[in-house]
């Protein structure tokens, strides 16, 4: 790996963390510039999913005012996104890498779509969170299996599952958007965590990759944390989408 190509990787590492604390699409910067250099479609999943962690662990701690009061909410539903993550992790292990490199761009398109509605799916939150009759604090059953759902998705790809997560606890908490965000932030750290641990034991991983990610995602994660509210959420989501518009064509006709 060249000297152009490491500060590239940092780059995208820095916006990916920056981009996590905010929305949830960070993958969609990091894992094409992986595959741009050649890294291998599973090794550039695994060695992106190691490296996000710190970035997704610092983004958490700079919402920790807005986790206030969530600890019981978030073990019980931690404990629903690690089971989810680990399902989808022990899945990218078992199926071959050629299921991989087919069922990833119709899964970044799909992330891609999650990206361009999120500003409906927000609005379609706040107007569902002024009916809270139905709502416990912990969000009932159906949010832990929806929790579920997407760390399996976490787990095996997880580009945008911020998203979804949102979408999720918005629709099943009374909470603010500020405070659904934070507990988004823990739970797709646990969700990441759960399946590096499963990654690092069982799969092949580029740490010079992890490192450069790594160190970017963490500066990008305190970074999005405090100041990623001032970026243009409209040019932020066109640039995610064209990455990984441009990213799916690359896997489906150059792979």
């Amino acid at each position: 790996m060249g000297l152009a190509e490491a500060l590239a990787i940092l780059a995208a590492g820095i916006g990916a963390g920056a981009i996590n604390a905010v929305v949830g699409s960070g993958s969609l910067i990091t894992f094409p510039t992986l595959l741009a250099f050649g890294f291998a479609p599973v090794v550039a999943n695994v060695s992106n999913n190691v490296g996000l962690v710190p970035g997704n662990i610092s983004g958490a701690f700079g919402y920790r005012q807005e986790l206030d009061g969530q600890r019981g909410r978030l073990t019980w539903l931690g404990l629903a996104a690690a089971a989810g993550s680990l399902a989808g992790a022990i899945l990218l292990l078992t199926l071959s890498p050629s299921a991989f490199t087919l069922i990833v761009p119709v899964l970044i398109l799909i992330a891609c779509i999650l990206v361009l509605v999120q500003p409906r799916l927000s609005g379609w939150v706040a107007a569902r969170r002024e009916d809270s009759g139905s709502r416990g604090e912990r969000g009932g059953p159906v949010l832990a299996v929806g929790v579920f759902l997407s760390g399996a998705y976490g787990g095996y790809f997880g580009a945008a599952q911020g998203v979804l997560v949102i979408g999720l606890l918005g629709i099943f908490l009374t909470e603010s958007l500020q405070r659904v965000n934070a507990a988004k932030n823990v739970l797709v750290t646990i969700v990441n965590a759960t399946a590096a641990v499963v990654f690092i034991l069982f799969a092949h991983i580029s740490w010079l990759v992890v490192l450069l990610i790594a160190i970017g995602s963490t500066i990008g994660g305190v970074a999005g944390a405090r100041y990623g509210r001032r970026l243009p959420p409209a040019a932020l989501r066109i640039i995610v989408v064209l990455i990984g518009v441009i990213s799916s064509v690359k896997l489906i006709f150059f792979s």
